[in-house]
């Protein structure tokens, strides 16, 4: 392992391929008294409830009072992170996925902590903008650190590769959630709604009556419209046929929840078993439908969606199905297939990076819809290999992120039964912080 000061040492003693490479990368780890201060610091951390609460009933008061939490805690969510690649091993810290990272959010930092205190709503819409360009400009970090972390994980044993991966992306999730969410509130304030077009209430991002049933079926109608859920298929296919998603259980049940998680998680899962699906009943002339059960518990939510395809347990890369959730090329030899080392890269490249989101799918696809994709010279990475190895992987952070449970079972014969866990967010049981 190697701490600050040997970084520093080898750092000056590879100058000249280092900065051939990374610029600025070995100049930052000499720049550390401001970040010794911040990382020094504890996150202040909110519950859902408290987030909620706070943003009912918004004031230009209570706005600028966001606006400065915002500005003074992400920066030092951020030190902590930027402690945590100097952690790492060297050869891990300089793979080009990593250094990346590194200096994305070594520039983040930088601009946080310099960033004057918001005292008016002008200031407030400028601290918007300017945070919204951070997020943008942040994109590429899922692919770089995935891509960085398959390169590298030669050198890390898994269990310590896919805990310093969760850290990283589960922070990554808090801090967009305290970012967009203040961006929405201010939006929201602006406007002087707080209704979205569905007509389910929400305050900011979390939406305070999320209908699952309604999340389900929009997922489903959208990868029934997809043109590329089967772009990767190794034989010809007739890809108008879609099996039918059915649901049954507790279909009217509300909870409180960030819709975008749970959608992601929804359509990342049925996408999955659909492909599975078709693929095991290619030569029939009727797919078998996907079984999607709602149950709601006091203080849980459970989604269990079961299909009857092929199973994905293939002993030659895995041993046990959650080892599909890991990053780590041990538990999981796919990550160092050229094919999708390839698709990370040009991920980890593109402007448009890879945000985890269905909106970003879904934008791929409406601007590729009736083209060839194949004679295409700026592809989405969701056309160049569609099973880039994120979704899964991601769904179970966004899962857990909130002290949920995502479970996979093989049916050796049959299909795949996956099982979802949600607690009840914004009740007085709660006690998860963002």
């Amino acid at each position: 392992m190697f701490k600050y000061t040997g970084l520093v040492h080898l750092a000056h003693g590879n100058k000249t391929q280092i900065l051939r490479q990374y610029t600025s990368t070995a100049l930052h780890f000499y720049q550390n008294r401001q970040l010794e201060l911040f990382a020094s610091r504890e996150a202040k951390r909110l519950t859902l409830r408290q987030l909620v609460y706070f943003g009912r009933q918004m004031d230009e008061k209570k706005l600028i009072t966001s606006a400065n939490y915002v500005r003074t805690e992400l920066p030092v969510r951020i030190a902590h992170r930027l402690r945590d690649i100097q952690t790492l091993p060297y050869v891990v810290v300089t793979q080009e996925g990593v250094a990346k990272v590194y200096e994305l959010y070594w520039s983040a930092f930088d601009k946080f902590r310099q960033y004057p205190p918001i005292k008016t709503l002008e200031e407030n819409e400028a601290f918007c903008r300017f945070i919204a360009t951070l997020l943008h400009e942040h994109a590429p970090v899922i692919p770089s650190l995935s891509l960085g972390l398959s390169l590298s994980s030669h050198y890390l044993p898994p269990d310590k590769l896919d805990d310093f991966m969760r850290r990283m992306l589960i922070s990554r999730i808090s801090r967009r959630v305290l970012a967009e969410h203040h961006i929405a509130l201010s939006k929201g304030f602006l406007e002087r709604t707080q209704m979205p077009p569905s007509n389910e209430p929400h305050v900011g991002i979390i939406f305070t009556g999320l209908n699952i049933k309604r999340c389900v079926e929009h997922c489903a109608t959208l990868l029934n419209e997809s043109p590329l859920l089967f772009a990767d298929s190794p034989v010809d296919i007739d890809s108008s046929r879609r099996p039918a998603v059915l649901i049954d259980g507790h279909v009217e049940t509300t909870f409180s929840y960030i819709r975008e998680h749970l959608e992601y998680i929804i359509f990342e899962l049925l996408k999955n078993s659909m492909r599975a699906t078709y693929t095991k009943h290619l030569h029939k002339a009727t797919l078998p439908p996907i079984q999607v059960t709602i149950v709601a518990g006091e203080n849980n939510i459970a989604i269990r969606i079961s299909d009857q395809g092929k199973e994905f347990l293939l002993a030659v890369y895995l041993s046990k199905p959650s080892d599909l959730f890991s990053f780590s090329h041990v538990r999981n030899a796919t990550r160092l297939d050229d094919s999708r080392l390839g698709a990370l890269r040009t991920a980890s490249q593109s402007e448009q990076g890879l945000r985890a989101t269905v909106d970003e799918q879904i934008g791929s696809w409406q601007k590729f819809r009736g083209k060839d994709l194949k004679d295409s010279h700026t592809p989405p990475v969701q056309v160049i290999h569609p099973r880039i190895g994120i979704g899964l992987p991601m769904s179970y952070i966004y899962a857990t992120y909130f002290g949920g449970k995502l479970e996979l079972v093989s049916l050796d014969g049959w299909g795949i039964d996956v099982y979802l866990r949600l607690p009840k967010l914004g009740t007085n049981l709660e006690g998860i912080e963002v």
